[in-house]
């Protein structure tokens, strides 16, 4: 059989709607990316201008990712504290796309999820922990990177909402603090290779918010058997989703695609209720409440970086000014010199 479908016979909303309601989509696995919790106020990445990558042009990093990067964090933690404040999750209220993927586990049809995303919201929207890996890590707890030794809760949000660097706490150690989210540089947790084989076992996976960019969650979509559907709910197309005969691209907001989603499955009401309920059960935490905003973060770090810079270049000149006259008193003395 051709690959090559009639445009008209392509799949669509409707097709897939007709899979769960007769009981073909059971195993629903979902890969998700930034692009789910920009509802919830995080900046994706790579979105030109209102993404975190384009936000941190100011800070002339050596390249954007470097910010998150093991490597640059380990000399210089202080740009991903400037800006943590902004990032973290602590008063953040799970989204409609979250209260979707909690809503497929309530109806039992849930069977994984993978998330790149470090904020935490899908056990916040009330998805059961054990059906979501984190393979970026989360924010829920902290270690020293250096020699991995636990830090207190309580000293992390006061460094956090002073927007500066936690020190580890055991004696000679020195390193900085990292909140247990997965770097570049790092090896995600063990269990991914492990998880990833519940891809094999997907009926229907959702594929959401997601550049698909960074390996390895990259590849989960190839792993997909022919012939499952594959549904990307996504700004713009990514990977190779829309290639196959059954691939089904949803383009806009996560948010809007599967409230188009729940409305035709009929689960509207039901999506609206968990999501208010989610969002009520969310714990306020004082200590993330009126902090700056991300673009305050980037704009104080520049300004102080651009302060060390300006006294590094007079200290420069101060050297220059005097060895030059050093220099002159030399030739002074002995006009042969050269």
């Amino acid at each position: 059989m051709s690959n090559n479908t009639d445009a008209s016979m392509k799949p669509d909303i409707q097709s897939i709607v007709d899979r769960i309601r007769t009981g073909k989509a059971t195993r629903i696995v979902v890969l998700t990316g930034a692009g789910i919790s920009t509802g919830a106020g995080i900046p994706d990445f790579r979105s030109p201008n209102t993404g975190l990558y384009d936000k941190l042009a100011p800070l002339r990093l050596p390249y954007p990712e470097a910010i998150f990067h093991i490597n640059y964090f380990s000399h210089t933690p202080e740009p991903f504290y400037a800006i943590a404040r902004a990032r973290h999750p602590g008063n953040l209220k799970p989204t409609i796309t979250h209260a979707f993927l909690a809503l497929l586990a309530k109806k039992n049809l849930l069977h994984f999820v993978f998330t790149q995303n470090i904020d935490g919201l899908e056990q916040d929207a009330g998805i059961p922990p054990e059906k979501v890996l984190w393979a970026h890590g989360n924010w829920k707890s902290q270690h020293c990177y250096k020699c991995k030794s636990s830090y207190p809760d309580d000293l992390m949000n006061k460094a956090i909402r002073a927007g500066e660097v936690p020190y580890c706490l055991e004696t000679g150690c020195g390193g900085a603090v990292k909140p247990d989210v997965v770097f570049f540089g790092q090896a995600l947790p063990v269990e991914f290779e492990e998880k990833e084989k519940e891809v094999l076992e997907a009926d229907l996976m959702l594929v959401m918010g997601t550049s698909l960019r960074v390996a390895p969650c990259s590849r989960l979509p190839g792993l997909v058997k022919e012939g499952i559907p594959r549904v990307l709910i996504n700004n713009e197309k990514s990977g190779d989703l829309g290639n196959r005969a059954e691939d089904v691209c949803i383009l806009g907001s996560c948010d809007d695609g599967v409230r188009r989603l729940a409305d035709a499955l009929g689960w509207g009401d039901d999506l609206n209720n968990l999501w208010k309920e989610a969002v009520a059960a969310k714990k306020h935490d004082e200590t993330f409440e009126g902090g700056p905003s991300l673009d305050e973060c980037i704009e104080k770090l520049a300004s102080g970086m651009k302060d060390k810079m300006n006294v590094s270049d007079g200290h420069k000149r101060m050297l220059e000014n005097h060895l030059n006259n050093k220099l002159g008193q030399i030739i002074a003395k002995d006009p042969t010199y050269s």
